[in-house]
């Protein structure tokens, strides 16, 4: 058989269902043993709306909430409602919000009186990817900046905003996704995500988490160019370290 014959071969075999076996994690005093830094669920869960576009299985935001075990979450990215559905089933307060129920995430000061000055132990945001799917027109919104150096300075914003409603030891989970633009190429939004986060005075405490992206709607269109498709996003856990100067962040 030619080399052309194999590739084709191995072309139509591929497009049967393919299953993965993970490699076997150390075994450890983990509450949450399935949770390692590669994250496999094809069940969406029973949390938000799925036909919201950008929804996330809210499995992982559970694993994650019963691994670290806060008192309080966060929410300011609520999108259909995924984390604080998480929350109620698992009977811990969480404050959930966006830009539809008024509050702009990048605003320290809204943020406040919006939470009444409460310091939360863990929060969570799945920003919009930037322009991959586009939100609204709203300025505010991070997904209609006009360029990705906007982008990132929103989003540092609303990490900046978070880090002063974070108790000392808190934690911020970001779950993003790189892509390739039509008119930019490739988009380092992880990397992005770190360096901004890191520039805030957050440290990252524990490996990336590669969430596979199950039921992705790019997985079901044909494109007529080739490239290596991105079946995964990355969920970075930072905190704001227990000894730190509340003005570091300014």
């Amino acid at each position: 058989m030619t080399t052309n014959a194999h590739l084709e071969a191995f072309r139509q075999s591929y497009r049967a269902p393919r299953y993965v076996q993970l490699p076997q994690p150390p075994r450890n005093e983990s509450p949450v043993p399935w949770l390692t830094s590669l994250y496999h669920n094809a069940d969406a869960g029973i949390y938000g709306n799925r036909n919201y576009r950008g929804n996330c299985s809210g499995n992982l935001i559970r694993d994650l909430i019963l691994y670290f075990q806060p008192e309080s979450v966060l929410d300011v990215m609520s999108g259909s409602g995924t984390a604080g559905d998480v929350c109620r089933s698992l009977g811990i307060p969480c404050y959930s919000g966006d830009l539809r129920t008024g509050l702009d995430a990048c605003n320290a000061e809204e943020l406040e009186t919006a939470t009444e000055g409460e310091v939360f132990d863990f929060a969570w945001i799945h920003p919009p990817y930037w322009r991959m799917i586009a939100y609204s027109n709203d300025p505010r919104d991070l997904s209609a900046q006009p360029t990705l150096t906007d982008f990132v300075e929103k989003l540092k914003e609303a990490m900046q905003a978070i880090w002063h409603r974070l108790s000392p030891g808190g934690k911020l989970a970001v779950l993003i996704g790189d892509y390739n633009d039509r008119e930019l190429g490739f988009l380092p939004l992880t990397y992005l995500t770190k360096q901004a986060a890191f520039s805030l005075g957050y440290e990252q405490r524990v490996t990336d988490i590669i969430r596979f992206s199950h039921g992705s709607t790019s997985s079901r269109r044909r494109y007529n160019t080739a490239f290596i498709p991105g079946l995964h996003d990355t969920c970075v856990v930072f905190e704001k370290p227990e000894a730190v100067a509340e003005s570091q962040s300014n």
